[in-house]
């Protein structure tokens, strides 16, 4: 059965691309149905992130092209307008991403750990679907002790860096201290709230929080000793703002540029540093041409994260014996799973057989038959049956020149199974 991944990150499309293809929970059990109902889908998981967009498939014969038709559909989107920024994995490759995926390693920020939570929320959220089956479920749960390991061993998550924790070192750099800055974060989610923590810890004093959920908003408020209000007085907290962050699940902007125009206006022109973190974009692009206002988005935050880069590479070459090892471990189970599919096979259609066998022997014996005769002749039987399909597909393996076949066989019959080094 084939296991393939198809995703889309920011190794591959801008956000401008990314945003179309977005799974917000909301949506996940719509989508994940949806996706199981193509033909040929036995499993799927579906990642869903501000970086990527991620399809995990067991398919019972060749499904990409159903998946990769459904990931246009679903979004609305032309068929082909994807293919460039499309990424394919089958096989060995699969465990191989997945494990990098949930080590940091193939993250934007080299080793952030917020990547592996958001895995086992994808993960939870497809076996609540129904979706997963035995191979996913346990590519997912290897997958996760080995990214635990490899984060332990490389050291490649020591001072963890993640896209929240980048805004507020980018935000640091441009004010140079923060203790002074009135900060409006946007959102209550995981991302604002790690954005919080680390503004908390950077001795912020002046911290809004704007939530659409005044309960939430006051939950983090209270956490980070900051001062909650609903998404409905952004006009008010706006011109207050020195940093705003925002991230939150909104399909489309709730920061427009008539929004920020308007702030800077009372604000007398102070500058305003805006970092949106949200996937799709909570803060419309155009702020961007305003004067005083200098905007951010997920992909600019890509120029400081090259500074970390260079420490944190030496850990991830380390890791990747580490990764080889678990890939391996994975492998050999799948390949354990599939060997004794074929076993049990074998020894239904052996025991098939034999039953047939034994009962023509057994008729012929009452019927006064020689039973040596029979024995023989039941022998020959059975073993010309047992051969015959092996033989057929050995004949065609030589006549297509499938060496791959013919050496496997050759492993597997010579000297009883024995390997005698030639």
């Amino acid at each position: 059965m084939p296991l393939f991944t198809i995703g889309i990150s920011h190794h591959t499309a801008p956000i401008e691309i990314r945003e179309k293809v977005a799974i917000s929970r909301a949506e996940y059990a719509t989508r994940i149905s949806d996706l199981c109902a193509l033909p040929n889908v036995e499993e799927a998981v579906i990642l869903g992130t501000c970086n990527r967009t991620e399809i995990y498939c067991l398919s019972s014969s060749n499904g990409r092209e159903a998946v990769l038709d459904w990931l246009h559909s679903s979004n609305g989107l032309p068929s082909g307008q994807l293919d460039e920024h499309i990424y394919l994995h089958e096989g060995e490759d699969v465990a191989r991403h997945l494990v990098r995926v949930a080590s940091g390693l193939d993250s934007l920020v080299l080793g952030e750990t917020q990547i592996l939570g958001q895995l086992k929320e994808a993960w939870q959220y497809a076996h609540e679907a129904g979706s997963l089956g035995k191979v996913l479920d346990r590519l997912f749960q290897h997958t996760f002790a080995a990214a635990k390991n490899i984060r332990t061993q490389s050291g490649i998550s020591e001072h963890p860096v993640s896209v929240a924790y980048t805004a507020v070192v980018l935000a640091r750099q441009i004010f140079g201290t923060l203790k002074s800055q009135t900060v409006v974060l946007v959102g209550a989610g995981e991302m604002v709230q790690l954005c919080g923590r680390y503004l908390y810890d950077h001795g912020i004093s002046n911290l809004l929080i704007l939530n659409r959920s005044l309960e939430k908003a006051e939950e983090l408020a209270a956490q980070l000793d900051g001062t909650a209000m609903t998404l409905e007085r952004l006009g008010e907290a706006l011109p207050r703002a020195d940093i705003l962050i925002s991230s939150t699940a909104s399909p489309r902007p709730v920061i427009t540029q008539k929004d920020v125009k308007a702030a800077l206006r009372k604000r007398r022109h102070r500058p305003m540093f805006l970092v949106d973190i949200a996937v799709p974009r909570d803060i419309d692009p155009a702020v961007s041409k305003l004067n005083d206002a200098y905007l951010y988005t997920i992909d600019d935050l890509q120029k400081v994260v090259d500074e970390n880069m260079e420490q944190r590479s030496v850990a991830a070459q380390a890791a990747a014996a580490d990764v080889d090892e678990a890939v391996s471990s994975f492998m050999r189970w799948l390949f354990g799973i599939r060997a004794n599919r074929t076993l049990k096979r074998i020894r239904e259609q052996s025991h098939d057989f034999e039953q047939d066998l034994t009962e023509r022997a057994l008729r012929r014996l009452e019927a006064g038959q020689d039973p040596a005769g029979v024995l023989q002749q039941m022998a020959n039987t059975l073993t010309n049956k047992i051969l015959h399909l092996p033989s057929k597909r050995l004949r065609e393996a030589a006549e297509e020149q499938d060496y791959e076949v013919l050496k496997a066989a050759d492993r597997i019959f010579r000297d009883g199974g024995k390997d005698d080094g030639k």
